[in-house]
C-alpha cells in the first residue's frame, strides 16, 4: 500500500503541471502517454505471438500523429478524419501481402493493430481535445474515475462480500462498486454544480455523472478480462503498485468515451 501511495503522488506531481498548462504541452505529454498504451496492448499480445518491426513501427508513428491532431484546437467538436481510417487500413492491411507468411503476421494480427491503434489514438486524442476546450471538464472526469476507483477499493475491502465478476476480477464486490458509484458520484456532481454550470438541471447532471461511475466501472473489468485472457496482473510494471498507463487510465478511457456521446446534455 505503501508503494502504491508514493507512486500516486509521484503521478499527481508530474500529470498536474502538463493539465494546467494545456495546449501543446499537454498534447505532447498525452502521446507519450498514448504510446505507452500501445505498447502495453502489443506487448501483451505477443506473449501470444510477435509482431513483425516494421508493423509495430507503423503503429506507434500512426497512434502518434493521431494522437496529436487538434493540437492547438479550442473547438469543442468531435468529427471523423477519413484520411486517417484509410492510413491506419493501408498500414496494417498491406503487409499481409509483402510478408507472405501467416505464421509470422496474418489477418487477425492486421486487425488487432487496426483496433489497438484507432483505440488508442481515439481515446487519448479526445483527453487532449476535451482539455484544450475545457480543464474543468477533465477535471470533472477524473474526479469521477479516481474517487469511484478510490472508494470501490476501500469499500470492497472494509464490507465488499459479493462478487460481481469472479472469473475477471476477483476482488471487484457489489458492495465496492457501490460505494465507488455513490461517492464518485456526489463529489463529481457537487464540482459541476459548484464550479462549470451551477444552472444546469441537477437531476440530469446527478444521473449523467452515476452513468459515467458505472462506465468507468465497466471500462475496468473490460480491461481486467484483457488481462485475464493473456493471464497477467498487470498490462506492465511502469508504475510501481499501480500497473501500467492502461492500468491507471482503463476507467478514463470508456469515461471520455461516453461524454463524447451526452456531452450535448449537460
Amino acid at each position: 500500500m505503501k508503494t502504491r501511495i508514493l507512486s500516486a503522488i509521484v503521478m499527481v506531481l508530474v500529470f498536474v503541471p502538463f493539465l494546467i498548462v494545456g495546449g501543446k504541452y499537454f498534447a505532447i505529454f498525452t502521446a507519450i502517454l498514448s504510446i505507452a498504451a500501445l505498447y502495453e496492448l502489443i506487448h501483451i499480445r505477443e506473449t501470444k505471438k510477435e509482431f513483425p518491426f516494421i508493423v509495430k513501427l507503423f503503429a506507434y508513428i500512426i497512434v502518434t500523429f493521431f494522437t496529436t491532431r487538434n493540437i492547438n484546437s479550442i473547438v469543442f467538436e468531435f468529427n471523423l478524419d477519413y484520411r486517417v481510417m484509410s492510413l491506419i487500413i493501408f498500414a496494417f492491411l498491406t503487409p499481409i501481402v509483402f510478408i507472405n507468411n501467416n505464421k509470422k503476421y496474418n489477418l487477425n494480427d492486421a486487425l488487432f493493430l487496426v483496433g489497438a491503434v484507432l483505440f488508442v489514438g481515439l481515446s487519448f486524442n479526445l483527453i487532449t481535445i476535451v482539455r484544450n476546450f475545457d480543464i474543468m471538464y477533465i477535471i470533472y472526469l477524473l474526479l469521477i474515475t479516481t474517487i469511484t476507483d478510490t472508494f470501490a477499493l476501500f469499500t470492497g475491502m472494509l464490507i465488499g462480500k459479493t462478487k460481481i465478476a469472479p472469473l475477471i476480477s476477483p476482488n471487484k464486490t457489489l458492495e465496492g462498486c457501490l460505494g465507488g458509484l455513490i461517492m464518485g458520484t456526489f463529489v463529481a456532481t457537487v464540482f459541476y454544480m459548484t464550479i462549470i454550470n451551477p444552472t444546469a438541471p441537477i437531476v440530469l447532471v446527478i444521473m449523467i455523472t452515476a452513468l459515467f461511475s458505472i462506465v468507468g466501472q465497466i471500462g475496468d473489468l473490460i480491461f481486467s478480462a484483457i488481462k485475464r485472457y493473456y493471464d497477467k496482473k498487470d498490462f506492465s510494471n511502469l508504475i510501481p503498485g499501480h500497473g501500467g498507463i492502461l492500468d491507471r487510465f482503463d476507467s478514463l478511457i470508456f469515461v471520455i468515451l461516453a461524454f463524447v456521446l451526452l456531452v450535448g446534455l449537460i
